[in-house]
């Protein structure tokens, strides 16, 4: 009972936050009270490949600049507790010292991170519903007491509440564009990690992000955590550490969206070569699984809503997905109410073309 209580006033302070950077800040100040902790690590993540994005929250971190090498070692280092295990595991969270029987040195982030600053435990837990992860959590100990199991299942518990407000959060806005808005971005990570090429549209775009963590740069301007992480994963990918994309998006400061890619280059002979990274403003094709999942819409009624957005009939619509018109009717039905609209119009504006962020 206790536990559910204490759960409960931390998801009321997660309800009256307005974006996903004052979920985190709102909620770690209740959670502390029933876990108390002494550092953390708040991050919204991409629904798609997991990969960290913006918002990032560090509380209670001296040197905020380790956070790179923080995720480095989640990425490329053998690590007892990966986020991408959790996203998939029963329980979405889980003590250090509880999973190594009291020996955190198994993790190589720990000897290598979080031993040398007194790091006595971590308790990490991934946000996530529908199969999707929204954001990652790692708290932080530096006394002699271990996260308890129950602390871990509040944590736990939290999970997939969490993780309907974010998603409801991340429902995409379509604020108008300036008419110089900067074209695709690029800039290049040598084959250590450090960026050595940037062209001046990837500044533009880096100067539009909300403020986070950021590690400084050769270059002149400062590299968020979220495009550092891009960049690592395309490295662990070219390694064959993982699988998947190096792809994220991420949110401006004006509410605009921009998607990232990375891919590892081949130099002469074979030789790895360096990481060429893509920011560029983020189109309808690259959101429809955010408005998808920001709405709770089927694939399916995804695919019916992108065909309405085309312009197509009913009848039109059941040629092309191979459904019957009465079928179509009923998606239709079903995406109005999801998406609080009575018209195909109002619909297209909500999910593709909206003008205005909607809270």
């Amino acid at each position: 009972m206790g536990g559910r209580f204490r759960g409960a006033e931390v998801l009321a302070a997660a309800e009256r936050a307005t974006d996903a950077a004052a979920v985190f800040t709102r909620v770690s100040a209740r959670l502390r009270h029933a876990v108390p902790y002494d550092a953390a690590v708040w991050a919204a993540t991409d629904p798609e490949t997991g990969l960290v994005t913006a918002p990032m929250v560090v509380e209670g971190l001296g040197d905020r600049e380790r956070c790179a090498e923080y995720w480095e070692s989640e990425l490329l280092d053998e690590n007892v507790l990966p986020f991408r295990d959790l996203a998939v595991a029963q329980v979405p969270a889980a003590g250090l010292r509880g999973v190594t029987g009291d020996l955190p040195a198994r993790s190589a982030r720990y000897r290598r991170l979080l031993q040398p600053q007194g790091v006595h435990d971590e308790l990490r837990g991934v946000v996530r519903a529908g199969g999707r992860s929204w954001a990652v959590v790692s708290l932080f100990r530096t006394s002699g007491r271990a996260f308890s199991a129950d602390e871990v299942d509040l944590v736990a518990s939290l999970s997939r509440p969490l993780a309907t407000r974010l998603r409801r959060l991340a429902r995409p806005s379509w604020p108008e564009s300036p008419p110089d808005a900067p074209g695709p971005g690029l800039i290049i990570f040598d084959q250590y990690g450090a960026a050595t090429s940037i062209n001046d549209e990837a500044r533009e775009h880096l100067a539009g992000l909300s403020p986070g963590p950021s590690i400084p740069s050769a270059l002149g301007v400062r590299i968020p955590i979220c495009i550092i992480g891009t960049a690592l994963q395309a490295r662990a990918i070219a390694n064959g550490r993982d699988r998947g994309r190096a792809r994220t998006r991420i949110r401006t400061a004006e509410g605009r969206w921009l998607a990232c890619h990375a891919s590892a280059l081949t130099g002469p002979g074979g030789r790895p070569g360096p990481i060429a990274l893509v920011i560029e403003p983020a189109s309808a094709a690259d959101l429809a699984m955010i408005v998808a999942e920001a709405y709770e819409l089927t694939p399916r009624e995804l695919q019916v809503a992108q065909e309405i957005a085309r312009g197509l009939p009913t009848g039109g619509i059941a040629a092309r997905l191979v459904i019957s018109p009465h079928t179509v009717r009923d998606h239709i039905k079903a995406i109005f109410e999801k998406t609080a609209v009575s018209s195909r119009g109002e619909l297209v504006a909500r999910l593709f073309a909206e003008r205005h962020p909607r809270p």
